[in-house]
């Protein structure tokens, strides 16, 4: 779907990704391993190339996110943008799901693990938090961790449009926070959405669910009232 005039929502598997189809490509997120070839086709399908992609930033360092980064760059020669915070060597210090680093411990499945995670050697970009980048006339880059340790989300200014990969779960038409159960620190994550919410801004995209096209600030600060009533 169009989100707004060259900005695209691909859906594969229930994961969202962001095609930002400027003079150059810009990709947020690469959903699972597999995906790939279908967002190559997409991006053929607009009479565009892979080959234009100049960015990946990928907002969390999860399989569902990020799995797709390592075909994806078969096609493309684009940088890779992600958090610090997510990127290790160790599995043990990988977010979680915690099954996913213990599997990825036993031979054979040892060997998949460049291919679920993002590598410390694929990031050509480590970000901290209020990096500008050039797409939708600046796109800040937001840490919002709790979800990860890395969590980012990307806000245009210009746009009014904010893209917060899984600092916030849409299901149905409820906005919620991530789940606990594959969140490094739920407290942290009800800040971040804090942080979110003082943010100006009229369409929100999420890692999973439909995006938000009017309003989407006033949605966020509803959700912070019924978090705080609730505590």
């Amino acid at each position: 779907m169009e989100i707004i005039p060259h900005v695209y929502q691909i859906t594969l598997r229930a994961i969202n990704i962001i095609l930002i189809a400027e003079a150059e490509l810009t990709l947020i997120d690469t959903g699972f391993l597999g995906s790939a070839r279908r967002i190559v086709s997409f991006i053929r399908r607009l009479g565009r190339s892979p080959e234009e992609i100049s960015l990946i930033i990928i907002t969390h360092n999860h399989l569902d996110h990020a799995g797709g980064l390592a075909e994806l760059k078969q096609f493309t020669p684009a940088k890779v943008a992600l958090h610090k915070a997510d990127i290790s060597d160790d599995e043990s210090r990988l977010p979680p799901p915690p099954i996913a680093g213990k599997l990825l411990r036993i031979p054979p499945l040892s060997r998949l693990k460049p291919l679920i995670y993002v590598q410390p050697n694929q990031v050509d970009i480590q970000v901290e938090g209020g990096e500008v980048f050039s797409p939708l006339g600046g796109l800040e880059v937001i840490h919002t961790p709790g979800h990860t340790p890395g969590s980012i989300s990307l806000f245009s200014h210009k746009k009014r449009l904010l893209v917060v990969g899984d600092a916030l779960n849409k299901l149905y038409r409820n906005i919620q926070l991530p789940p606990k159960m594959v969140s490094t620190d739920l407290a942290q994550a009800v800040d971040s959405v804090k942080r979110i919410a003082r943010l100006d801004f009229d369409i929100l995209c999420f890692g999973h669910g439909k995006p938000i096209t009017k309003d989407a600030s006033a949605r966020v600060q509803q959700l912070i009232r019924k978090i705080d009533n609730i505590g």
